[in-house]
């Protein structure tokens, strides 16, 4: 008997061998349909597009056994194709890059939204969440989580230009899609506070494009500008008036950019 897979994956159409198509990671509480706008955007450039539902989140299943990074990070590959450039926000763009770090060949570019190595402010990393707002989250999640994800909604969207409708696009997701999983959120936020990444950031050669949003009060651009000095095939592009969310605040803005690298990207691997 086969066994289904642990998480959910949509293909808007199934990639066939030789392709290269773009796989969309999504972030902490949300799930893979915030990314219709801008995978509509890449399928109108001819782009085949895929998204993944990260482990109790939208319509994947959650396995208590299956906390850890480590663990979940694993359930993501089993369910990418042999090859692909990933597409990461915030949470999601900690998952893809550390699958480049430990299957490179899996990977033939990346695209990072809003992605920062350590999600915590420390005494050396300023580029950080402040560990009593982290904490905070976690607190409330026990006595009202679904207010707890609203609020986190809302502060992803601060300062954006657009934030109300981007809200909306958010809201339609988890109504169409589906809410995550409590214990998902708890695991998931644990995971943001105890991820480091910054020692393997130089060791990342893979081509990637660094999208940042100037006024992200989650990830400061601080973070990414970080990752670009330390990634050498990689460019940097902030984003102005653009929150924690600027592929759904600033489709427009980001929509160029991206054709031009996943053109480039393609280029490179033929």
């Amino acid at each position: 008997m086969i066994s289904p897979p642990p998480i959910q994956q949509l293909y808007l159409e199934a990639p066939a061998p030789g392709d290269l198509p773009v796989i969309c990671l999504h972030g902490w509480g949300m799930n893979l349909r915030v990314f219709d706008s801008i995978r509509e955007v890449m399928e109108h450039a001819d782009t085949k597009t895929g998204a993944v539902d990260l482990p109790g989140h939208g319509r994947s299943p959650w396995n208590s056994k299956r906390r850890e990074f480590a663990q979940q990070l694993q359930d993501v590959l089993s369910v990418l194709p042999p090859r692909c450039v990933l597409l990461g926000w915030s949470l999601g763009g900690q998952f893809a890059l550390e699958i480049a770090r430990v299957a490179p060949w899996r990977v033939a570019g990346l695209v990072l939204f809003a992605t920062t190595p350590r999600f915590g402010k420390s005494p050396d990393w300023e580029h950080g969440l402040d560990p009593l707002a982290l904490q905070a989250f976690r607190d409330t999640l026990n006595w009202d989580w679904e207010q707890t994800l609203a609020d986190f909604v809302w502060l992803q969207l601060r300062g954006s230009r657009h934030a109300e409708q981007a809200q909306q696009q958010i809201r339609a997701a988890l109504e169409k899609h589906g809410l995550p999983n409590r214990q998902a959120l708890e695991a998931g936020l644990s995971i943001l506070a105890a991820n480091d990444l910054r020692r393997h950031i130089p060791t990342l050669t893979h081509p990637a494009l660094l999208l940042a949003g100037q006024n992200d009060r989650i990830t400061p651009p601080g973070a990414m500008r970080f990752m670009h000095e330390q990634m050498p095939r990689s460019r940097y592009l902030q984003i102005d008036r653009a929150g924690h969310a600027p592929f759904l605040s600033h489709t427009e803005e980001c929509a160029q950019p991206l054709r031009d690298f996943l053109h480039d990207v393609a280029e490179q691997v033929r």
